[in-house]
């Protein structure tokens, strides 16, 4: 048996990807900024690839800036608003932003801006009045991503980006966990920015993109050549792009189908899971990504069901940080209201379209056997 269902992590590199690569992994060496052919070849590959990722999420081509990371492109964006204004200000985030968001929000907040931390309620969603609530006359960024990495909930990112607009504040929304599961539509959402990663939907690890809504301020971190229109310096990954791009475009081309793809496996994986003796999956009845189910098994540990698992071939998460070795409850699933013991007691299975009904029926399987044998 053996199973890979931990795709909130990374996803395996799509083969159509890889080609579209190739050539540019295999040809001829070629700087998009030098003049002669071979340079113009790679520029032509880099914008084609922008427009395909402008077409995924419904923005313009000069509106893309290509990132290494979806973390430097959330950086990019708080640590930007932090320099800009001294340090000075108000910053609102939620308590379900990924580290690349909260770790950022620490960093202004040791040097002087204020940072208030909005709680999901127990459907692991945040409410808008809460995030408009915490505005005030200094606020400078408000973060809230569209889909949690940890129990796949989404977030009313459109309502809230309205309520800041109407309050002249901008809105950065990480889309790392969205994009390519469901639509994401920068200008139907109303947010400023909007940060997506190749390597969580089927592409290249190393590549990802940043969104700006036109006018959108913006402070770049990186300095020298004055690449990407001059907000980010640094000589362009050609192979990357290219299968940021490529990605993209598939992803636009076949959502339909993998969702429909990943609803059946997920309501098969549930239905299964319905079944176990003392297994809670959280926020079943929030809205939720086709993918992610975040379960708890009453009187196990989360991290002790993950080895065993693995050692019968299954790749799963359970979400949580660990610190030397001890492994800590999630704060998203402890700002929900979880007890420590439950949310200690949690796993995340994450699918993908190259996942089958056979191995769901594996893992359930598997998960039968290991929350009877391993010991609590």
């Amino acid at each position: 048996m053996y199973g890979y269902f931990d795709h909130n992590a990374t996803t395996p590199l799509e083969p159509r990807v890889l080609e579209a690569m190739r050539p540019w992994l295999e040809g001829r060496p070629a700087n998009p900024s030098s003049a002669h052919r071979h340079g113009r070849a790679a520029r032509r590959a880099v914008e084609e690839a922008r427009h395909q990722v402008a077409e995924l999420i419904g923005g313009r081509d000069e509106e893309i800036v290509f990132t290494a990371s979806g973390t430097e492109a959330n950086n990019a964006v708080i640590l930007g608003t932090g320099l800009r204004h001294d340090y000075r200000g108000h910053l609102v985030i939620s308590i379900l932003e990924h580290p690349s968001v909260r770790a950022a929000a620490r960093f202004l907040a040791d040097r002087g801006m204020r940072v208030s931390e909005i709680e999901p309620g127990a459907d692991g969603v945040v409410d808008p009045a809460a995030v408009a609530a915490a505005l005030d006359d200094d606020t400078r960024l408000v973060c809230l991503m569209l889909a949690n990495n940890e129990v796949g909930t989404l977030q009313p990112v459109a309502e809230v980006a309205a309520r800041c607009r109407a309050a002249g504040v901008p809105v950065l929304c990480d889309a790392v966990q969205a994009a390519g599961k469901v639509p994401v539509a920068a200008g139907e959402l109303g947010v400023d920015y909007l940060t997506l990663a190749g390597h969580k939907f089927y592409g290249p690890v190393g590549i990802a993109a940043l969104w700006l809504r036109p006018g959108a301020p913006f402070e770049p971190l990186l300095l020298g050549g004055g690449q990407e229109s001059g907000r980010r310096s640094s000589t362009e990954s050609v192979p990357l792009i290219v299968g940021l791009g490529a990605t993209a475009r598939l992803a636009r081309d076949e959502l339909d189908d993998r969702r429909r793809k990943l609803l059946a496996l997920q309501r098969r994986l549930e239905d299964g899971l319905a079944r176990i003796d003392g297994a809670t999956v959280h926020c079943a009845d929030s809205p939720r990504l086709p993918h992610t189910t975040h379960v708890a098994f009453r009187g196990h540990q989360g991290h002790r069901l993950m080895l065993a698992l693995d050692e019968l071939g299954f790749a799963v998460s359970t979400g949580a940080a660990c610190s030397v070795g001890r492994p800590q409850p999630s704060p998203t699933l402890l700002a929900m209201g979880l007890d420590p013991n439950e949310a200690l007691a949690s796993i995340r299975i994450s699918l993908g379209p190259t996942n089958t009904a056979a191995e769901v029926d594996d893992l359930l399987a598997a998960l039968r056997q290991v929350t009877t044998a391993v010991p609590a």
